[in-house]
């Protein structure tokens, strides 16, 4: 491991160790005895019955407004376990990473260090992204914290040391950089796919109402064809195949190349599921409070304009193999969520962390004969579901660093309750958990907490 204090960030591709530690806190545990004086083992009496002590930590906030509400007690809260109503044991207020405030019927030793992952889902590097970066490294984290930088390249651990040697303002430089650079390397692929999408889309439809207008025009079709090509073209940044290179192809060929781009950019932009499994896992293991702002961009897929697209069927009614290929690119813009959005929701409900979701919205381009088609549904209403399933926060913004500061101002204060769970049973089910206020006050704020937790 590098020594060098100017490194402040130490490359560490994050794992999944094999021994997982459990959620909820094993209090005692009675050994296994044998009667004295047994000769023997014998099944109907040489055992005393397991004995557990289970309790349940549950971060919540509270919020009138935006405002976090910050003078609540143990008597102000009630909670519910799968609808039924458990005895409170303590009720801590928590600013930072400090306990500022205490309600015990029993003591609890709450672990507050904290555990920051940032990742950051974006094909362009957006400028505004480092305003976000200031806020969080000038107002929110504090020695002790662990900040961990995920880009579309690799995952970087800031070091222990860094807040003592170096200025907060040279870390935001530096992390500014790793970001930059690694969205543009990691994504290239992926925007190269786009721009050919919108070449190609672009080309497929100055050809298509080439030959539309070809029988009422004096004017070859090649000649339309290359004036309104030249024309939608102006202005659109390539950095891939050329429209020249299309506009040698018929149209049968352009619907290949069409299909086959959008296959790739399926594979470039699938989630994994086993990966955002085995990443809860990662989480689960962690002691203290775990915070996950992922920043994802809105995404625009190129497509032909509905318009020529039924111009094109109508020239080509009689060609099967048009229509099928139709068909077949229709199927790629029909995306469902690509794993199990519930066993997601309880697995990361289960780990004790919160997902806050920051959906950046950018505005489509313009391109004549072509329309960006957004194509961020699956994911948009999945990681959302995991934000509300955890207690984060999610907003949909067009600047990054607003989200960004809103999610952290959220995430900062929060009570930690503490409830042993009445017949406490570990048979692996998951267990709904519900907060409320009193009903005196319970109207006027708002309660977000995680769903619940599995009993392992």
């Amino acid at each position: 491991m590098p020594d060098d204090e100017n490194i402040v960030f130490l490359l560490r591709q994050l794992g999944v160790e094999k021994n997982m530690k459990k959620t909820v806190l094993f209090i005692s545990l009675c050994a296994l005895t044998l009667f004295p004086g047994a000769q023997q083992v014998r099944q109907d009496s040489s055992f005393v019955p397991q004995s557990l002590v289970i309790n349940v930590e549950v971060p919540v906030r509270v919020f009138q407004s935006d405002r976090f509400v910050e003078n609540l007690t143990i008597n102000d809260f009630d909670v519910f376990e799968n609808g039924i109503r458990q005895d409170l044991d303590a009720v801590y207020l928590v600013k930072k990473n400090a306990i500022t405030r205490s309600d015990e019927n029993r003591r609890f030793l709450p672990q507050t260090q904290r555990h920051f992952y940032l990742f950051f889902q974006i094909t362009e590097y957006d400028p505004r992204l480092e305003q976000g970066l200031r806020f969080f490294f000038e107002n929110i984290i504090v020695p002790g914290d662990n900040v961990f930088i995920v880009t579309p390249l690799k995952t970087y651990r800031m070091r222990e040391k860094t807040l003592e040697v170096k200025s907060r303002k040279d870390i935001i430089e530096e992390v500014r950089g790793l970001l930059r650079k690694d969205t543009m390397i990691g994504y290239s692929d992926y925007r190269n796919a786009v721009n050919d999408l919108a070449v190609l889309s672009s080309a497929m439809s100055a050809k298509i109402q080439a030959d539309v207008n070809q029988a009422n025009s004096n004017i070859t079709s090649g000649d339309l064809f290359t004036q309104t090509f030249t024309q939608g073209l102006s202005g659109l940044r390539t950095d891939g195949f050329s429209g020249a290179e299309y506009s040698r192809q018929s149209l049968d060929e352009m619907l290949i190349f069409y299909e086959g781009l959008l296959s790739k950019l399926n594979v470039l932009r699938e989630i994994n599921s086993v990966k955002i499994v085995d990443f809860a896992k990662h989480l689960k293991e962690k002691d203290g409070q775990k915070y996950v702002f992922l920043f994802y961009e809105r995404e625009f897929i190129p497509t032909i304009n509905e318009t020529i697209i039924n111009q094109y069927m109508t020239l080509y009614q009689d060609n099967p193999y048009i229509q099928q290929t139709l068909a077949s690119i229709n199927n790629f813009f029909k995306r469902d969520i690509p794993f199990d959005i519930n066993n997601v929701k309880q697995i990361y409900s289960d780990s004790a962390s919160s997902i806050h979701f920051l959906f950046v919205t950018r505005p489509r381009q313009l391109l004549p004969g072509v329309t960006f088609t957004e194509q961020s549904e699956d994911v948009y209403s999945a990681f959302r579901e995991m934000a509300l399933a955890t207690g984060g926060y999610f907003e949909s913004a067009f600047n990054p660093a607003k989200s960004f500061s809103n999610a952290l101002n959220a995430a900062e204060n929060y009570y930690l309750l503490y409830y042993t769970p009445k017949n406490y049973l570990s048979d692996g089910s998951f267990r709904n958990i519900e907060v409320k206020l009193k009903s005196e006050i319970s109207s006027r704020f708002r309660v977000v907490h995680k769903a619940g937790y599995f009993r392992d």
